[in-house]
């Protein structure tokens, strides 16, 4: 593995030269599987002159297996701001990088945003190679409406942001998928059957693996389960959204709310206006 020995302080465009040569390539990887490497894919890594990766020992695997050598630098969290520096001098020598984090696209839940937008700012090329998606794999994999859907990234670690969540997946004319941890997926589930208890869920796990599992059913029945089966491996949790009349009825129940609370609060007796106007009310 190569190290990048000089580290350049970030400017304002986050270190891009205006005049760049190079070509950033942000390259989807397996999520699990090796033969889902595309062949594009493969052309890429052997072809830059340099490999970002968000863990090199990670990625070093991936590129052994394929018998590709190429210097391999990290790019995570934590050093971004120096690397994106650094690529600086790299792209301003025509030289071009290809991104790609532990698994699936990345800037996806995964680091990669923040040199992609510099990147796009300072007006250094960028092209996305596509392949393996596990937002993509969950969403089809459930069978619930695919077109439109919702990803909302991770779900938030304490129970009250995602109890929020969940409502509001509930009530979105889409499904929506997210990620989860393993270590969380029993806890998610059981404020699902609090705040959501009669919505399909779909949990998919150990995507394009061999203990590959899809497994749908209410919050419930799915938290019996894995709390007598301890999930492992990388999880989604996929959501089905709220049909047209579903929605029609809770527009109709906040405006009967809405009303009644406006009367309430002009003195009026909001049974007595209901019962004199009932359609207004229940349209």
């Amino acid at each position: 593995m190569l190290a990048v020995a000089k580290e350049a302080s970030p400017i304002h465009n986050e270190g891009m030269s205006e005049s760049p040569s190079g070509k950033l390539y942000v390259v989807a990887t397996p999520i699990g599987n090796m033969e889902d490497i595309t062949l594009r894919a493969l052309r890429i890594l052997k072809e830059a002159d340099l490999v970002a990766a968000e863990d090199t020992r990670h990625s070093l695997h991936l590129l052994t297996h394929f018998e590709i050598r190429k210097p391999l630098v990290s790019y995570h969290q934590f050093n971004e701001a120096k690397r994106v520096a650094e690529f600086r001098e790299h792209f301003a020598a025509g030289k071009n990088i290809a991104l790609i984090s532990d698994a699936g696209m990345p800037g996806i839940s995964d680091p990669g945003e923040r040199l992609i937008r510099a990147c796009v700012e300072a007006g250094v090329a960028v092209e996305v190679v596509p392949g393996p998606s596990a937002v993509l794999q969950a969403l089809v994999g459930a069978g619930f409406p695919m077109v439109p859907f919702h990803f909302g990234g991770f779900l938030p670690v304490k129970s009250g942001g995602r109890r929020r969540e969940m409502e509001e997946a509930a009530m979105r004319p889409s499904t929506s998928v997210y990620f989860e941890s393993p270590h969380r997926l029993v806890r998610a589930l059981a404020d699902a059957a609090e705040v959501i208890p009669h919505r399909e869920v779909c949990v998919a796990r150990e995507l394009t693996k061999k203990f590959e599992e899809l497994r749908r059913g209410l919050p419930a029945d799915l938290l019996a389960h894995y709390e007598a089966h301890p999930p492992k491996g990388e999880v989604c949790l996929v959501i089905r959204g709220a049909d047209a009349k579903e929605i029609r009825e809770a527009a109709k129940e906040a405006a009967r709310e809405d009303r009644l609370a406006r009367h309430a609060g002009q003195g009026q007796n909001p049974k007595k206006d209901s019962q004199e106007a009932p359609g207004e009310l229940l349209d």
